[in-house]
């Protein structure tokens, strides 16, 4: 367990560190002022999120906060903000494959433990990307969802967010989540694998 806690830290951080220098970059500064845009893991940790993804391989950290408005146009900033994070985690996923495959085609032995801080870094980055695709309120495919939804439904999804994180851990705890991630992350895993053997 002690070769996840590195991949799990890298995985978090990244993801809301994209969160805020997209949203930061698309006109909104509210995560600069709550001290987001930065690469240290504590200030973007949820305990609940992180013990929750550490025993059942997903969960989430805390939330960047953003302000819409402050966009030059909200819709196509709040989707690219929210999307930013679980894209950034396929990135990290990406580049740790092709790192591993490098070893191998050169035939260079890692230490046992730098190949299981890698195998994790991977796993834990394609996991916490699709998961948090799914759009499931507090989740980032429920904020792209958002944008889509009539204005009606405003006030009941504000309602529905006050109990959704409990109804998720739920969820995730009893193997809900899990059998609709998993056939996503293997698609994802796949694609991956053939890109990388196409290239090396």
């Amino acid at each position: 367990m002690i070769f996840s806690i590195p991949a799990l830290l890298i995985a978090l951080t990244i993801h809301e560190y994209a969160h805020a220098r997209a949203a930061v970059s698309l006109g909104d500064p509210t995560p600069r002022y709550f001290g987001r845009l930065t690469l240290l893991p504590i200030p973007h940790l949820d305990p609940i999120g992180l013990i929750m993804l550490w025993l059942f391989k997903m969960g989430w950290a805390k939330p960047v906060p953003i302000n819409p408005s402050n966009f030059y146009n909200w819709r196509k900033g709040t989707i690219i903000t929210s999307l930013a994070g679980p894209l950034s985690n396929i990135a990290v996923a990406l580049v740790t494959a092709f790192i591993l495959r490098t070893f191998e085609v050169v035939g260079y032995q890692a230490a046992d433990a730098i190949q299981m801080i890698g195998l994790n870094i991977y796993k834990y980055n394609l996991v916490f990307a699709i998961f948090n695709l799914l759009p499931f309120p507090p989740l980032d495919g429920s904020k792209v969802l958002t944008v889509f939804l009539p204005a009606r439904y405003e006030v009941h999804l504000q309602q529905f967010e006050q109990y959704s994180p409990f109804i998720l851990m739920i969820f995730v705890y009893l193997g809900v989540v899990w059998k609709i991630v998993e056939p996503l992350i293997n698609l994802v895993h796949v694609f991956i694998q053939l890109l990388v053997n196409v290239v090396l």
